[in-house]
């Protein structure tokens, strides 16, 4: 019964809390729908006066499905597993494993920059390392073959990715907070737009590489990469950084052989995926999926 009732209270105070933001009901840091919009049209409109690949059209390939993911990836989905992350908190606090059992780090006491800082880097780490799992492994891979489909780059590409990545994402992610004893700084709405904010950058089609921070930060030169439909030999992925592009150099997975921007993106066998949003919802379940990334051993052109 205990379960029963934290599904339910979870889930209905995710619907409340939605429907709080699209009201204005909310603070306006924790508006993370009304937030989204305006990163979204912010980055959009840069697109549309400094296009870095001009051959692109405003409403790109795919636009309209991309931005309906974005929707349903932030919110729609969230609202659906809330309730079942919610159960998890409560088995495991029902095993004697909390928050603080795992804590590394004591932060309380830190000043907010710190806080804000540390919370930013062991999250994106922690992402980092998921999205090379996601590359490396075949069965999630096939779910990120969705996130790689794109053909044209933009914006909302950003939060084009297979449910299924959340369900992976999520508890890693709530494992980073664990490490910080479950602390989340109260200013975490900052880390939280900023990485909106440099993901929607990053998929864009605006050639930025923000000068010498390329090497701390994620840009879409560097990303555009990640995306390329030709690898270098042997590998499964580079790039990989989400918010920061520091780990990619630190652990040699970082790749710019050029900066362009008019390269084939996708992967061998992408014609293979379904072109519409419910084919695409139940892709990466199925025996017969395309080839995995490493499987490519053409060269960059």
């Amino acid at each position: 019964m205990e379960y029963i009732e934290a599904f339910g209270n979870a889930f209905i105070g995710m619907i409340n809390w939605t429907w709080k933001s699209i009201l204005f009901e909310v603070p306006w840091y924790t508006n993370y729908f009304w937030g989204l919009i305006a990163i979204s049209l912010v980055v959009w409109l840069l697109e549309i006066i400094f296009p870095w690949r001009k051959e692109q059209g405003i409403f790109r390939k795919d636009f309209w499905l991309d931005g309906f993911y974005m929707f349903f990836n932030f919110f729609l989905f969230a609202i659906v597993i809330s309730g079942f992350y919610k159960v998890l908190e409560v088995l495991f606090s029902d095993l004697g494993i909390t928050a603080k059992s795992l804590a590394l780090i004591d932060m309380s006491a830190w000043p907010m920059w710190g806080q804000l800082l540390i919370f930013f880097i062991i999250l994106d780490f922690v992402q980092w390392f998921t999205h090379i799992l996601l590359h490396k492994y075949e069965f999630l891979w096939r779910f990120h073959e969705v996130h790689h489909s794109v053909k044209e780059m933009g914006f909302a590409a950003h939060l084009r990715f297979h449910w299924m990545e959340n369900i992976l994402y999520k508890p890693l992610k709530t494992f980073g907070v664990m490490i910080l004893g479950g602390f989340e700084p109260e200013q975490a709405y900052i880390v939280h737009f900023f990485a909106i904010a440099i993901g929607h950058f990053n998929h864009s089609n605006i050639k930025i590489t923000w000068g010498p921070l390329k090497y701390i930060l994620n840009n879409p030169v560097m990303h555009l990469y990640h995306h390329a439909y030709y690898l270098p030999e042997g590998k499964y992925g580079v790039n990989f950084g989400i918010s920061l592009s520091l780990w990619d150099y630190l652990f040699k997975t970082n790749y710019i052989p050029e900066a362009g921007g008019k390269i084939k993106l996708g992967y061998p066998g992408d014609e293979k995926l379904p072109k519409d949003f419910l084919g695409q919802v139940v892709h990466g379940f199925k025996r017969e999926h395309t080839a995995q990334k490493t499987l490519n051993k053409e060269k960059l052109s």
